[in-house]
């Protein structure tokens, strides 16, 4: 970013009140998808001519992702193939209802027998463990208030390398999928998640971000499943992103460093 002329704050940041509130509290925090929103709106609000575009969660957001479930759709058909499952990772849930969506609305109207399944971190377990209930979308409650699956907006997530996977609650949308159990989420450990990000990189020559390698886990469990019943099951799962900015994570996986504890 910084060498397209950006400047980058990591958050917390002393550039804002709220963040500099949280480094007084503890100096070592470790941050979250939850406060970097409060930041960037604080910023916006003290900031002339500068508007805030949400980039997740909000309903709107699932709408215009879909068109990465509407190529999906697309392919299918190309292919005359009907998926037994298909599989992405959640955080704020764009990621997943873009990807999902456009064929889950096939299932509702009764023409395909699809499974959905999200793959969230054990650490954060919004939908797995969360509560379906009305919470800001953000740490410092700026935002309006959302009907979601939610640990709590003041929910500070441990520092795992799941990336904007640390998110307190789940879109409005996503939650309600699960609600009406049209779709069925999974919690995966840490350490089970780089497993997979490390077999898929060493079979296939992509190294995926941290957030993908949950839905590449779940996939693998969905594959492992099938083949310990002798079925034939397809399996559709969202590679949401490469883990070339990630290298930390993996470096720490390799070295057995890393840890499944929260």
């Amino acid at each position: 970013m910084e060498t397209y002329g950006a400047k980058v704050h990591p958050s917390p940041s002393d550039f804002t009140d709220f963040g500099k509130k949280l480094l007084k509290e503890n100096p070592k925090n470790t941050g979250s998808l939850g406060i970097a929103i409060s930041e960037a709106i604080e910023t916006c609000v003290k900031t002339a001519n500068t508007k805030y575009a949400l980039g997740s969660v909000a309903n709107h957001v699932m709408l215009h992702q879909t068109v990465i479930g509407q190529e999906v759709v697309k392919q299918l058909e190309m292919i005359d193939v009907e998926p037994d499952y298909m599989v992405a990772c959640v955080g704020g849930g764009s990621n997943f209802a873009g990807f999902s969506f456009p064929m889950l609305g096939q299932k509702i109207k009764g023409k395909v027998q699809t499974e959905f399944l999200a793959a969230e971190p054990v650490c954060v377990p919004s939908l797995t463990s969360g509560e379906y209930r009305y919470d800001f979308g953000d740490t410092a409650g700026m935002t309006p208030l959302f009907k979601m699956y939610t640990l709590g907006h003041d929910f500070m997530p441990s520092a795992i390398h799941a990336g904007g996977l640390r998110y307190h609650g789940m879109a409005p949308t996503v939650s309600l999928a699960v609600k009406l159990k049209l779709v069925r989420p999974v919690a995966i450990e840490q350490k089970e998640t780089f497993s997979a990000g490390l077999m898929f990189a060493r079979t296939e020559g992509i190294i995926p971000a941290p957030e993908s390698t949950h839905a590449i886990r779940a996939a693998i469990d969905l594959a492992l499943e099938a083949k310990k019943k002798n079925e034939k099951k397809t399996i559709v799962f969202n590679l949401s992103g490469h883990g070339l900015l990630d290298m930390s994570g993996y470096a720490s996986y390799l070295g057995g460093k890393m840890e499944n504890s929260c």
